[in-house]
């Protein structure tokens, strides 16, 4: 099985960096994890509607050129479903029956692109709150590695 997180932005604190890095070698033991991390454009203090569409559309067309071929694709967005830990390790569960590779996505400040949501096979949301997209790939590695804790019946912190 492998996860792909596409993840539009980089990660310049290394407190960050370093809680990835962890949660990627704990979630080593069940799946290969790889990051793709797609540039984000820069949006003009004064940007107008059109102006962000543009960048918007743009961030979305660089995700796409990086999507796996027959992977199963969750996008990551405040109207997407929201689970709970039990319930996404669920669905993770489902998933790997139909495909071995699940690929997450997460925009940039804007959010994702209609025509990446579209092309997902699956909307997600961990809430109605916004992250950063920095911290809301610490949020996700997190819960990909409880879901496999939670599905090798292996006991975590709750």
């Amino acid at each position: 099985m492998k996860i792909t997180i596409i993840a539009v932005g980089k990660i310049k604190e290394k407190f960050f960096s370093d809680a990835v890095s962890e949660y990627k070698k704990r979630i080593s033991r069940f799946c290969s994890l790889e990051i793709i991390e797609i540039k984000d454009e820069k949006i003009p203090e004064n940007a107008s509607q059109k102006e962000a569409l543009l960048i918007l559309e743009k961030e979305g067309d660089a995700i796409l050129a990086k999507l796996p071929k027959n992977s199963f694709k969750i996008a990551m967005c405040i109207e997407g479903t929201a689970v709970s830990s039990t319930e996404f390790s669920e669905i993770i569960d489902k998933i790997k029956l139909k495909s071995s590779e699940i690929v997450f996505i997460i925009g940039g400040s804007l959010g994702l692109s209609e025509k990446v949501k579209s092309l997902s096979d699956m909307r997600l949301s961990f809430g109605k709150i916004t992250l950063p997209h920095q911290l809301m790939r610490i949020v996700l590695s997190e819960q990909i590695y409880r879901a496999f804790k939670i599905s090798a019946n292996e006991t975590y912190h709750k």
